[in-house]
């Protein structure tokens, strides 16, 4: 059977393109993938949230309404393991091991760390270190597989070398894993800003649809949304990027191709009416599931405390056997 891993980290309010870019496809293809629920495992990866400057409350408060967003989008806990990563201490015991693998020089190779400490007058150590707790996330579990946008393929490419390196330095303890990327829409851009990612974590919320943004909201940023000179419609990532992204958004909730949706239209403002409206029908489902839990937030707790009693013990014999390996008594 294939194992898969993915977790998404509570630095924001999970955003459309979180949705089209992974959850989505969590839901339909990614947990049905075994009949066994501990070879689909989806965490929300609260320690990835400490790198940078937090509210401690707001951690804990993201990390509830990430876990019910995940379960109202659809990953069933009776198909799947949904667990918080902090609850299993196998990441944090194996990340220290996988430190002990990695090097200086390609932790700072990684683009995420450049970009983000550029931002910073002071740069934690963890956000050097965090792409080795990813590591040390995705092989406690031995995975196949890890399900990932465009922007973390890196990461999933230093999780292989530390597997590696590991294996042939220790002994062969780890799986070596491989990055899935999806094939549309793995990468939603902001709709004020069409060459950047759209993101959980931007300062700036005109150009993020969130998962529980009302409709009229929605509505207002997609019809705000920029676009680009000209008045043909036509699907060109390179030239036209602010419709090329509202194109691959409505092919995503439709189902489509960017370039054959394109030819339907002759108007931008067409384009923008269909693309908020199929928005909004995609998340009216999520969010009215996501309020029935709200309701009842004891189902919550229990699934979290039952998915990491499952992740626990599927993690631990892979960290003891790597400290194991590496000389540890």
């Amino acid at each position: 059977m294939t194992r898969i891993f993915s977790g998404v980290t509570p630095s924001g309010h999970l955003t459309l393109g979180n949705y089209l870019g992974a959850i989505q496809r969590w839901v339909s293809v990614d947990q049905h993938r075994s009949p066994h629920p501990e070879d689909s495992l989806f965490s929300v990866v609260d320690l990835h949230a400490l790198t940078t400057e937090h509210e401690p409350a707001r951690v804990r408060r993201l990390t509830r309404q990430m876990a019910t967003l995940l379960l109202a989008a659809g990953l069933d806990p009776k198909v799947c393991t949904v667990f918080v990563q902090s609850h299993v201490e196998e990441h944090t015991r194996l990340s220290y091991v996988l430190e002990c693998t990695a090097t200086d020089g390609e932790l700072r190779r990684m683009i995420q760390y450049r970009e983000k400490s550029a931002k910073q007058q002071t740069v934690r150590v963890s956000l050097l270190t965090y792409p080795v707790l990813m590591a040390a996330d995705i092989l406690a579990y031995r995975t196949d597989e890890v399900p990932v946008g465009v922007d973390q393929a890196q990461h999933v490419e230093l999780t292989r070398d530390l597997a590696s390196r590991f294996n042939q330095r220790y002994g062969h303890t780890f799986t070596v894993p491989r990055a899935v990327l999806p094939p549309v829409a793995a990468r939603v851009m902001d709709l004020q800003d069409p060459v950047s990612k759209m993101s959980k974590s931007a300062a700036v919320t005109t150009g993020t649809v969130s998962l529980l943004d009302e409709p009229a909201v929605i509505r207002r940023k997609v019809m705000r949304a920029v676009t680009d000179s000209g008045s043909e419609v036509e699907y060109d990532r390179a030239e036209r990027p602010g419709l090329a992204n509202l194109l691959e958004i409505l092919a995503a909730c439709t189902g489509g191709e960017p370039a054959a949706l394109a030819a339907e239209y002759d108007s931008y403002g067409a384009v923008k009416k269909d693309v908020a409206e199929a928005v909004v029908e995609l998340l009216r489902p999520l969010q009215e599931r996501h309020s029935a839990l709200c309701a009842d937030p004891g189902y919550l707790d229990e699934v979290l405390r039952d998915g990491a009693e499952r992740a626990r013990a599927l993690a631990r014999p892979t960290v003891d056997a790597a400290y194991r390996a590496i000389g540890l008594l």
